[in-house]
């Protein structure tokens, strides 16, 4: 099947989009300045992905010889590149990784990309950011779902500690918007999601984890969504690989740095080309993008030299940091009503949350930027 070419008509605007994006930074504003005394750091942390595991420098090498269809944008031109990568916990709070759970995020900054960027305070930027989780879905479709979303995710921790009954209230205020969803309205599908990532996800080393998009993006004339996995050879070298949350309130951390200051790592960077709207559908993400429609294939490669992230400063790089999926050329710039509603929700959430902790607020453009000098590769 031929890939579908890009064009706006994929993604139709959505009723009441500016309403609902108001709302989701009302919400995350209200968080973010909260956070500063309840998350007991004396700091505002990220709505989302609050706790960092280390922030990891490495290369982002772009592939010759990749197919046309999905040699498009920057992956048309061959060439290494620097990069970083945040790995992270999902929720909005901090804690010991066995009350956070299983859901981790790998967020990737690359440095030198040609072209501007989407973002209009900051066009000339030469970085691309690449969101991602380890599930291949995501449990929210539309901008005013999300607003529901927004607060649930606030709210995990109380869920949580009403046992069952905690759950079931979860699921009702998951699946009707705190009863404000008319019937036919209610997210069935994004609560499967939801569970699909929950069960799916596994305690093991984030260098043996695979990592998607979610969403979709433009690939030049097209559209694709993204994954990153390890390489065989490298999934093989990890010797710390499946982790005990019972046995030790820090499981991920350790055994990164554990890993990495031992021996590098190695993984590919996928492109999955839309080749059905139907069956790959746009804007409903609890829906996996079939394989057997269209394979992932790899344009870029992604390495980690051995590394030393183990001290307090690596931490603070990564705080210090910010990621968006909308840093990045035009040609490959989100698509869809929940890729849109980032735009604004990332970039207000990251200006609140560095003028809340006095930090300046500015795209590196080296990765010696971001590390203590007392930090050495291996």
């Amino acid at each position: 099947m031929r890939p579908i070419r890009y064009s706006p008509d994929v993604e139709p605007p959505e009723p009441g989009f500016e309403e609902s994006q108001q709302e989701v930074i009302d919400i995350i504003m209200e968080f973010e300045r909260n956070s500063v005394r309840a998350e007991g750091e004396d700091r505002a942390v990220r709505f989302a992905h609050a706790k960092a595991y280390g922030l990891v420098r490495g290369t982002f090498e772009i592939l010759d010889g990749v197919p046309e269809e999905y040699a498009q944008g920057v992956y048309a031109r061959p060439g290494i590149h620097d990069l970083v990568v945040r790995y992270s916990n999902g929720l909005s709070h901090l804690g010991a990784d066995r009350s956070l759970g299983h859901v981790v995020g790998m967020a990737i900054k690359v440095f030198g990309v040609e072209g501007e960027t989407t973002l209009p305070d900051e066009r000339q930027s030469r970085t691309m950011d690449f969101n991602l989780i380890n599930g291949p879905v995501f449990f929210c479709n539309t901008a005013r779902h999300y607003r529901f979303l927004a607060k649930a995710f606030i709210d995990l921790p109380k869920y949580r500690s009403g046992g069952k009954r905690g759950a079931r209230q979860l699921y009702y205020d998951w699946v009707t918007g705190y009863g404000a969803l008319e019937p036919e309205d209610w997210a069935w599908e994004e609560l499967g999601a939801l569970l699909r990532i929950s069960a799916q996800a596994r305690w093991q080393n984030l260098l043996l984890s695979t990592f998607w998009s979610m969403a979709a993006v433009r690939h030049g004339d097209y559209i694709a969504k993204l994954r990153v996995r390890p390489t065989e050879a490298s999934a093989e070298a990890v010797e710390v690989r499946d982790l005990d949350p019972a046995a030790q309130e820090e499981v991920f951390r350790p055994a990164l740095v554990a890993e990495l200051a031992g021996h590098g790592a190695e993984f590919d960077f996928q492109v999955q080309l839309c080749t059905s709207l139907e069956e790959m559908p746009i804007d409903d993400l609890t829906v996996e993008w079939p394989e057997a429609l269209s394979p992932f294939v790899t344009v870029a490669r992604i390495r980690f030299p051995r590394q030393d992230i183990g001290g307090e400063g690596n931490l603070a790089a990564a705080d210090r940091v910010s990621f968006t999926p909308w840093r990045c050329p035009a040609e490959h710039v989100p698509v869809g009503s929940l890729q849109r509603i980032r735009k604004e929700v990332y970039r207000r959430s990251s200006v609140e949350r560095h003028g809340l902790n006095g930090q300046v607020r500015q795209e590196p453009q080296a990765v010696s930027e971001l590390f203590p000098s007392s930090e050495k590769e291996g």
